[in-house]
Formats: structure tokens, sequence, C-alpha cells
């Protein structure tokens, strides 16, 4: 039986989200007030239908305390986000994720019970930090205060060594989790550049120049490596 969701607020985050769940096979209804977002997912989303979500006889009107999980991705009118995460509370939805703008808009909506808050729009602001002060860092994923898992370009003097051989985990206290490559395949007669991914790498392999390495470990011993030439 497929996962039923609830994803509340189709602006551009709210729109992704509907649609990367139905591709990943899942039945999702999708709420708006505005009847423009509605006519826009129609063709992608199990259900669309618009209405207010704050008002709860209108949810209750397309089931929504039926749904595994709701998403709420309206942010910007906190007032309304709070409303709609407090009544989807009250009719027993079993699990909420919400969109926060601020820190004292996710503290309220913790304390109504929310499962998850996320905050995009800080999120991404990090990432992009990240890659400024560190060139070599691709993309960042912070996994608690201090650790975080990031892709970063090989360093130019760890390139021809295996991992053994480089002693990342040994001197970097870092451990490398996959390696992404740049391969060139033969595809219909042309050849082709493709990304390869080894997600279990071992010591034995080889790292490359125009490798990216993804990595876990503490946030100061990767800005250090990322940093090392």
């Amino acid at each position: 039986m497929k996962r039923l969701f609830a994803v509340i607020g189709l602006g551009r985050f709210g729109y992704s989200v509907a649609e990367t769940l139905v591709q990943k096979g899942c039945e999702v209804l999708a709420i708006d007030s505005e009847e423009s977002k509605i006519q826009a997912i129609s063709d992608i989303a199990t259900f669309a239908v618009q209405c207010d979500a704050t008002d709860e006889r209108a949810l209750s009107a397309v089931s929504v305390q039926n749904v595994d999980i709701a998403v709420v991705s309206i942010g910007e009118n906190i007032e309304a986000s709070i409303l709609i995460v407090q009544t989807l509370a009250e009719m027993g939805v079993k699990s909420i994720i919400a969109k926060a703008v601020t820190n004292t808009h996710g503290r309220i909506l913790s304390n109504l019970g929310v499962s998850e808050v996320i905050y995009p729009e800080r999120d991404a602001a990090i990432r992009l930090a990240h890659r400024i002060v560190s060139p070599k860092v691709l993309e960042y994923l912070e996994l608690s205060p201090g650790y975080s898992v990031e892709e970063i370009s090989v360093p130019d003097r760890f390139s021809g060594l295996t991992i053994e051989e480089s002693k990342i985990r040994e001197q970097h206290n870092l451990n490398v989790i996959g390696i992404k490559k740049q391969v060139k395949r033969m595809v219909k007669g042309r050849l082709m550049q493709e990304e390869s991914f080894n997600f279990t790498p071992s010591r034995s392999d080889l790292i490359e120049k125009g490798d990216v390495l993804v990595m876990i470990g503490k946030e100061d011993d990767l800005d250090r490596f990322s940093g090392a030439e």
C-alpha cells in the first residue's frame, strides 16, 4: 500500500517536495489556496485541492487526517503556518513536517508537536557559505553540531595515492565514505563522459585528480583538509 502525504503550500519548495514524492511512488494530496498553483500541479499530484488550510472543516472534507505525513511548506505567512500546524495536530495527523523562516517560528512549531522543523533558506545559505570559504567543498550536509558530510575536490597533493597511502584517516581524522569519478564510455559510437560513484571505497582504491571525495568527520578537520594543497 502506497504511503499518502499531504503537501500544504505549493510555492517552489512545496511543489518540489510534492513532485519528488510522486516520483518516489507515493500518493500526494497537494493543497493550496491559489487556483493557479493547483492547476500547475494537477497533472502531477494524486489529488490537488484548492482550499483554505487554516479551516479545519475544509481539511476534514479532503480527509487530511488520514495522511501518513503532512508537510507544511508555508513559511512566509507565519501566522497561517502556525494555525495550519495547530489544526493538523488537533485533527490527529500522525506526523507533521513544517518549514520555518526564523528560529522563533521554529520553536513555536516544535512546541505545537511538529515532528521535524526545516529551514530551507538557512540551510541553503550555510551550504553556500561553506563553498565560498572553501572552494574545494562542493556540497555540505550537517549531521549534528560540529560534524558534517562534505563533498571535496581532491587536493593536488593527494592525487595518485591510494586511500591507504593518503593517510587521510590517520592524519586528518576523516573517513572517506565515497569517491565520485568522471569516466569516459563509448555510447552508440560516441565517447561520453559520465559520473561514477564508488560508495564502498577500499583502502586500495586510487585517488586521482578530478575526483570528488565524500567525507565525514568534524567540521574543523574537514576545513583543514579542504584547504590542503
